[in-house]
């Protein structure tokens, strides 16, 4: 047992010492458990129980048994529950419930079990738990078995059983089941029609679910969240922006699934106005925002405003878990401030994958790849299995760094020492590693073995390695393949142009350009760049004129280009 106060040791004992009836000292030891803040408390008020034979009360026991499993101790509530002669039927509820909580569904399935063998009847909230446990262990056939208990007791008629029961079947065979038990139903609640709607919407039946949110009686901000969450699943912004919009009353749940909407839909200048209008309207976020905001800056490259959001985070002394802390090492890097990056990364207490998978991907972006490389040496160290993620940084920093021989140990290691099958991004790295090094021939071996089909990365990793070492032969088939992949991508024949341009070979040239203009091919994508100033984002693509200020931006540009004519410097128009 471990030691806690011994003045909260010695006024516990107090209430014993003193001749109080039974009931009194049981009332007591009810109200110690209540006020327990720590586990220690609790063991201590426990073995006084048992000191005075309080642990055979169904009351004390069913206490102690929901304040251990909001410790997540289960093994202390089993050992009081296996020490009670005739546990009753709160008892064994309290101890279905608690394994259900700290993840053990399966014991809570043999402790009912156990309740039915001991002649014990079970109550409407005994199939609660039981129901979420066949639920967390996809157990089809043991909650067939308790749907007919629970119709064997007549407890059918109850909503948060029924309600249970439609979580149940959605989760394990689908929503026609599901929505079988929901119009059996001959009262719902909110509940009820959430839960429903909450299955069409995971089984991404969005159809069904607006069918039955329009029909609704009355919604309440869970159902129209599980709405927009369920348009934000499916890619579909708009509909998600209507509805939220639409939302009589919004909740933080709300706010943080529209930033998630627009985050993971690359709309990460939307996601950051939204997250300025939650704050405005005085909604605090929670680390779940809070991580989401953050990548956003990432993905953008707002330093300014990424300093601003980890201040926040700071002053309102949010806990800096793994989560938020990954986050703000991913989102340091990314934005150049890799010393401050590395600052997070060693100032966290805890680190996941995550936070190593950012600090060496960081590393490995900046061309640190040494140091990416001792990075993951010391996540070794620290026992921390890598996944594909983490290789995929480790090959990019050997590719920046021209390490082949490293590279290709590295390659082997992931599937021979960590089990991880290649995907197509290794490959591409790879292929990039090979190809950069002169090793042409060995790249398109590779690439010929792959057991995946390859992409048009790969054979544009090929093709610039193939420019790069002027061979011809390997490059025309890296085109071929390109060709058909992306027969419409101009960046493909503009390359090739050049390489056959540079040995003069002007014939095959002309054919490219005539292939190109009998095609039609043209840039239809053209590529954006922004800076951040004073803590807005300005956006520009290729010849935009949407700017408010481009009339400025244009006569600048000009007088700048006239400045490099006049100090003598000539454009490329060659080179890619």
């Amino acid at each position: 047992m471990r030691r806690t106060s011994s003045s909260y040791y010695f006024s516990t004992l107090k209430h014993f010492q003193q001749p109080n009836s039974i009931s009194r000292r049981h009332s007591s030891l009810a109200e110690q458990i209540k006020k327990c803040s720590r586990l220690a408390e609790l063991e201590y008020v426990y073995a006084c129980s048992i000191k005075s034979g309080a642990n055979q009360d169904a009351f004390l026991t069913n206490q102690f048994i929901t304040a251990c499993s909001t410790f997540s101790h289960i093994d202390y509530a089993v050992l009081a529950f296996n020490q009670m002669e005739t546990p009753n039927v709160f008892v064994y509820n309290a101890m279905i419930k608690g394994l259900v909580h700290c993840g053990y569904p399966d014991r809570a399935l043999e402790c009912y079990i156990n309740m039915l063998r001991a002649k014990v009847f079970p109550t409407s909230y005994t199939f609660s738990s039981l129901i979420r446990a066949c639920t967390l262990l996809f157990a089809l056939g043991f909650g067939e078995a308790v749907h007919g208990q629970i119709w064997r007791n007549g407890l059918d008629s109850h909503v948060y059983v029924q309600t249970a029961m439609i979580d149940f079947y959605s989760n394990v065979c689908g929503t026609k089941e599901a929505r079988r038990v929901f119009d059996e139903m001959l009262e719902r609640d909110a509940f009820a029609w959430t839960t429903m709607i909450s299955a069409y919407v995971r089984a991404g039946d969005m159809n069904s679910a607006v069918i039955l949110f329009q029909t609704i009686p009355e919604s309440n901000t869970t159902t129209w969240n599980t709405m927009i969450d369920g348009y934000a699943r499916l890619g579909d912004v708009e509909s998600a922006e209507l509805l939220f919009n639409q939302i009589p009353s919004r909740d933080i749940i709300s706010w943080t699934i529209m930033i998630n909407c627009y985050s993971q839909n690359k709309k990460y200048r939307e996601a950051l106005v939204v997250f300025k209008e939650m704050l405005a309207h005085g909604v605090k976020p929670d680390g779940v925002t809070i991580t989401t905001i953050i990548s956003s800056c990432a993905h953008l490259g707002t330093l300014e405003l990424g300093k601003d959001i980890h201040l926040y985070v700071m002053q309102n002394r949010f806990d800096l878990d793994v989560f938020i802390g990954s986050a703000l090492i991913d989102m340091y890097a990314k934005c150049g401030a890799l010393d401050r990056s590395l600052l997070v990364f060693f100032k966290l207490s805890d680190k996941n994958l995550f936070c190593w998978n950012s600090i060496i991907e960081g590393l490995a972006t900046h061309g640190y790849a040494e140091e990416a490389l001792i990075m993951f040496r010391k996540m070794e160290e620290e026992k921390i299995k890598p996944n594909g993620v983490t290789f995929i940084s480790l090959l990019s920093a050997c590719t920046h760094a021209g390490f082949v021989e490293e590279g290709r140990k590295r390659f082997l290691s992931m599937t021979k020492d960590y089990f991880i099958s290649p995907e197509v991004e290794h490959y591409g790295c790879m292929v990039d590693l090979l190809s950069k090094a002169g090793l042409l021939e060995e790249a398109l071996a590779l690439i010929r073995s792959m057991n995946l089909k390859p992409n048009s990365v790969i054979w544009g990793a090929l093709l610039g390695g193939c420019k790069l070492h002027r061979n011809l032969t390997i490059g025309q088939v890296a085109v071929d393949e390109l060709m058909v992949l992306e027969p419409n991508n101009t960046g493909y024949y503009h390359l090739l142009v050049d390489m056959f341009a540079e040995v003069n070979r002007w014939e095959e040239v002309s054919k490219i350009w005539a292939t190109m203009k009998g095609l039609g091919v043209e840039k239809r994508c053209p590529g954006s760049s922004w800076i951040e100033m004073d803590s807005r984002i300005h956006q520009f693509a290729a010849s935009d004129n949407s700017h408010t200020a481009c009339a400025e931006i244009y006569l600048l540009l000009s007088e700048l280009d006239g400045q490099l004519k006049l100090a003598g410097y000539v454009p490329d128009l060659g080179s890619t």
